[in-house]
C-alpha cells in the first residue's frame, strides 16, 4: 500500500478531527443531560402571578422532580411572602410555600421592595429569604449561575 497523497492526507486529518468534535460534543451533551434544569420564575405582579407560578412551580416538580428552582419576587410579587397573604380562594401562600420549600425549592424576597414600601423584614415567611435586590438576584441567576428564566 502506498502512503497517501498529500489531499488525501489533509483529508484523513479533517475526518479525524471532525470526529474528535463530534465525541466531545456528544460527551458535553450527556454530561449536561444528568444536571438539574435550573429555573428561575420571577414575580412582579401581585397575588394572581404568583398563584400561577405557584401552580406552574408545582406541575415543573411533577415532571422533573430533580429541577432546582428559585421563585423571586419584587415589585408587586412579594405580596405572597408576607405573613397572612391569601390567594383569590382564601387560602394563605404560607402553606404552599412552605411545602415547595420543603420540596427545594428556594423563595426570595427583594430587600429594596420591602425597604421602599416600608415592610418591616420580620413579615417575610420564613420559608422565604430576603436579598438585597430581587433584579440582581434574578440577573446573577440568570448569567452567573446559568438559570432559565420564567415570568409567569
Amino acid at each position: 500500500m502506498s502512503a497517501p497523497t498529500p489531499a488525501r492526507r489533509k483529508m484523513l486529518i479533517a475526518s479525524a478531527g471532525a470526529a474528535t468534535v463530534a465525541a466531545t460534543a456528544a460527551s458535553a451533551r450527556a454530561a449536561t443531560a444528568r444536571e438539574p434544569v435550573r429555573v428561575v420564575y420571577h414575580i412582579t405582579q401581585g397575588n394572581a402571578q404568583a398563584s400561577r407560578a405557584m401552580s406552574n412551580v408545582r406541575n415543573h416538580l411533577a415532571a422533573d422532580p430533580t429541577a432546582k428552582i428559585v421563585v423571586v419576587g419584587n415589585g408587586d410579587g412579594i405580596e405572597f411572602l408576607l405573613n397572612g397573604a391569601k390567594d383569590a380562594l382564601g387560602a394563605a401562600y404560607a402553606g404552599n410555600v412552605g411545602d415547595l420549600a420543603n420540596r427545594g425549592v428556594s423563595f426570595r424576597a427583594c430587600a429594596n421592595t420591602l425597604s421602599s414600601r416600608h415592610i418591616s423584614p420580620d413579615r417575610v415567611l420564613l420559608d422565604a429569604t430576603t436579598v438585597p435586590s430581587g433584579v440582581v438576584e434574578v440577573a446573577d441567576l440568570q448569567f452567573r449561575q446559568g438559570y432559565a428564566y420564567i415570568s409567569p
